[in-house]
């Protein structure tokens, strides 16, 4: 199956289970595929065959969009260069959760979340600690006893029952032994923080040196300008003063290709709740594109105070959709 007809499909079946779609990020760079939403559910998906294709670089891009927008990043794929993704286990690649399109399917229109991830040394399940210590004693059984069933140490056993992570072999072991699941499911919606390692948000990289301007005049209107390296917009910006306030901003010259990015710009924005807001390097005649502002540099540099300056990109730009 081609890259295409994988995204159309993935794409397809989200709408299905009732989420709004972005159009899909068709320029370069792009870190993501399509922005989708459903209720507070803001995904950043990237769709590919090999999941290998995603770099360190782009994961690291993925989550700080993630933490910018209150968007989880997710990766559906079909295999890696070894082999294909199994159905109902979560991977990971450079911190993004990684899942094949029958655990989307299970996970979007079943509502049945995946218990099962993988991390070095084989495949894992998030236990329930309490429910085991519960089930353990109801029956009378010490801790030696279930760690000789188990074949595993006392130690072991107690730190199941405090919520450290087991195998997939020891779980079924434990579902045998009480004819009771233990595996608590992988909250993928939340980027699976319950069982990655949580490392901290990669750091954001500089902004480009050509949008200095552009940063100091939004930062001096109240704006906390966060530079982008991998997606169809310059920046995210919150506003200090409403921090739920975001907007997506674009500069250059108005060429065709940055026409097209201002109309991607809108339609994540209508996905995200922001606004969006181009800023050219040159006078036009519009005032928007498809709700996507557009405002010129000489305007800007003749705007000086900052409430003319949010006032002028809430005149042209769409307003965010209300969650």
């Amino acid at each position: 199956m081609s890259r295409t007809a994988l995204i159309e499909n993935v794409t397809a079946m989200l709408e299905d289970a009732g989420f709004l779609v972005s159009d899909r990020c068709a320029v370069r760079p792009k870190s993501f595929d399509v922005a989708v939403r459903r209720d507070e559910d803001l995904l950043l998906l990237k769709i590919l065959g090999n999941v290998d294709a995603l770099d360190a670089a782009t994961g690291a891009e993925m989550r700080r969009l993630g933490e910018y927008l209150e968007a989880t990043p997710m990766v559906i794929g079909i295999r890696t260069r070894d082999e294909e993704l199994k159905p109902g286990v979560v991977y990971f690649r450079h911190g993004v959760p990684v899942i094949n399109p029958d655990t989307a399917y299970e996970l979007f229109i079943e509502g049945m979340p995946p218990l099962i991830y993988a991390a070095p040394g084989g495949l894992y399940v998030s236990l329930d600690g309490d429910l085991l210590a519960d089930e353990r004693e109801e029956r009378g059984w010490s801790l030696g006893r279930l760690a000789t069933e188990l074949g595993v140490s006392r130690r072991t056993v107690s730190k199941y029952e405090d919520g450290m992570n087991a195998s997939i072999e020891v779980a079924i072991q434990l579902e045998e032994l009480f004819d009771e699941p233990f595996s608590s499911p992988v909250d993928v919606l939340e980027g699976a923080d319950d069982v990655r390692d949580a490392d901290p948000t990669p750091s954001a990289p500089d902004a480009d040196p050509d949008d200095e301007h552009v940063v100091h005049v939004l930062t001096s209107a109240g704006f906390t300008v966060h530079p982008t390296a991998r997606a169809p917009f310059k920046a995210v910006s919150e506003d200090e003063d409403d921090p739920v306030t975001r907007l997506l901003t674009g500069h250059s010259t108005f060429t065709p290709a940055a026409k097209k990015r201002a109309r991607i710009m809108s339609s994540i924005g209508e996905v995200a709740h922001t606004r969006s807001v181009y800023f050219t390097e040159e006078e036009e005649s519009r005032e928007s594109v498809d709700g996507t502002a557009i405002v010129s540099c000489e305007e800007l540099a003749e705007v000086d105070d900052p409430e003319a300056i949010r006032e002028l990109i809430r005149d042209r730009a769409a307003a965010p959709s209300e969650a």
